[in-house]
């Protein structure tokens, strides 16, 4: 994972019982470091496709016009905060590009970013993004993290044994996530090795708009497929990265069934043994669609492996702070009274 370029551009169910890696990662903290001041990442060929990304996009809850909005701008509701989990590491990687040499199908993730009141594009605000791989290790976790075959589990773990868990503890136990198997939620765990690959940090536009390259993430025990953000606002951008400010929003993006199931079918996805959460199932995601979260993807449906391209808008509070780190949602009662109040909302 390495580069920076101010105005580059990237390319690239229905439920099953298939299973891949475990794993249960999120992360806390905050302040940028930038891995130098100019350094340029090379993005990728499918910019074009990205660019006209958010056209029609769809999902669970609809767009609402508002008075301030400017000629042909649709206003999206306050995107759905949720727990930032215990594996946040402060965006020390100023970069697109966060692929490094990890294997997967090619994700492009075309975001937006809006002022949820006036529907203005939010400016050079901070975003943060980060997500497992496609055997469902965090990097900064690798030794907490629980893989599914294909090699995803540390080389010195027994296959389909939780790393660093003890031996009188059931197979199968999720380690450094609360044991509900929400996987949102915990305490922040300080990383255990200096892997940074999967997690990246970026500017938006003057159109609000930004894109990083990555992978298409894979799962693990406890929690369906999923990418982890921020946005910062308020703070400078300096050479030695991004400071001060406010955390106005910390959210995830999810997955269509659809789109997973197809994942699935290729490597290295094709080889995780873990069981997978779907969409319905997670006790994150409140499922109302673009609001809480739910990517729009644009992908060959006879060949995922060529790559997707996965875009939303996001409606933010630019002078609030949402850090994350008190949003856990439970599974259970809190659960519903969450569902129940975006239903009311919207």
């Amino acid at each position: 994972m390495t580069g920076n370029s101010e105005n580059t551009a990237n390319t690239a169910g229905t439920e099953n019982d298939v299973q891949g890696p475990r794993h249960k990662r999120d992360l806390t903290r905050r302040k940028v470091v930038a891995a130098g001041a100019g350094a340029a990442v090379a993005v990728g060929a499918g910019g074009a496709l990205a660019a006209g990304a958010f056209a029609g996009e769809k999902g669970g809850t609809k767009p609402r016009a508002a008075a301030s909005a400017s000629a042909g701008e649709a206003c999206y509701k306050l995107t759905t905060e949720t727990t930032e989990g215990p594996y946040y590491i402060d965006a020390d990687k100023l970069r697109q590009d966060i692929t490094e040499d990890k294997e997967g199908i090619p994700l492009t993730l075309a975001l937006k970013v809006i002022d949820s009141e006036t529907c203005k594009p939010v400016v050079n605000a901070a975003v943060d993004v980060w997500h497992c791989d496609a055997l469902g290790i965090y990097s900064g976790y690798e030794s907490l993290s629980t893989g599914g075959g294909g090699g995803g589990a540390p080389t010195d773990a027994p296959s389909g044994t939780p790393t660093g868990t003890p031996t009188d503890v059931p197979t199968g136990t999720p380690t450094g996530e609360p044991p509900s198997g929400g996987g949102g939620g915990g305490a922040h765990e300080e990383p255990t090795d200096d892997e940074r690959y999967l997690r990246g940090t970026w500017k938006t536009d003057r159109q609000g708009r930004v894109t990083f390259k990555t992978v298409f993430p894979g799962w693990y025990r406890g929690r369906t497929v999923h990418i982890h953000t921020k946005v910062h606002l308020n703070g400078e951008w300096t050479d030695a990265g991004y400071e001060g400010g406010n955390t106005c929003h910390t959210g995830q993006f999810f997955f269509d069934e659809e789109s997973v199931l197809a994942s699935a079918e290729v490597e290295p996805y094709s080889t995780s043994t873990t069981e997978r959460t779907t969409l319905t199932e997670d006790t994150i995601y409140d499922q109302s669609g673009v609001q809480g979260g739910l990517l729009k993807l644009k992908y060959n449906k006879k060949n995922i492996a060529k790559g997707v391209v996965a875009s939303i808008t996001m409606g933010v509070e630019p002078d609030a702070t949402h850090e994350g780190t008190d949003e856990a949602v439970q599974p259970g009662a809190s659960e519903t009274a969450s569902a129940e109040a975006s239903a009311t909302s919207s």
